[in-house]
């Protein structure tokens, strides 16, 4: 699968607006769709952000799921994967966590239960970022095995 590149320059604000939302004390307006992510510079070794959609949840082992939709373009993904010590913040709350990617089948069926939870996101998504998506169950599955889905862990992960 191609990857489409991330936006650089301007036309990457769109991408990077939501961070100041938290660097402003307001993670509480965005919810519990969004994570951000702080994380450790591959090259620089600087602090990084970036704000992702959450795509699932499980509160009770307190894991967080989210997709690179840049694949393996993206700089945060390229960070997590060098060192995945993260951590990461839901609405106002901050979490110590570690990042994993998922093997193609777990990816899979993560997408499948995502689309089977929000039909319209993904062919939004997909659709904005150019990716050609069959818009059923096994064009999922397929989708799913071919994009990075990261799994954070925190520190109340069992």
């Amino acid at each position: 699968m191609k990857f489409p590149t991330p936006p650089r320059g301007l036309k990457a604000l769109p991408w990077r607006m939501p961070i100041w939302i938290y660097r402003l004390g307001l993670g509480g307006l965005v919810g519990k769709k969004f994570l951000l992510l702080n994380h450790t510079g591959r090259k620089s070794e600087k602090q990084r952000q970036a704000v992702l959609e959450l795509i699932q949840v499980n509160s009770e082992t307190g894991e967080y799921y989210v997709v690179s939709g840049f694949g393996t373009h993206s700089q945060w993904y390229q960070n997590i994967t060098h060192n995945p010590a993260a951590v990461i913040q839901v609405g106002n709350k901050k979490m110590t966590a570690i990042a994993k990617q998922l093997n193609s089948e777990e990816a899979s069926q993560v997408i499948l239960d995502y689309t089977q939870k929000y039909p319209k996101n993904l062919k939004n998504l997909g659709a904005m970022l150019g990716y050609d998506i069959e818009h059923t169950p096994e064009g999922y599955l397929a989708f799913g095995r071919e994009i990075p889905v990261i799994c954070f862990s925190t520190s109340q992960s069992k």
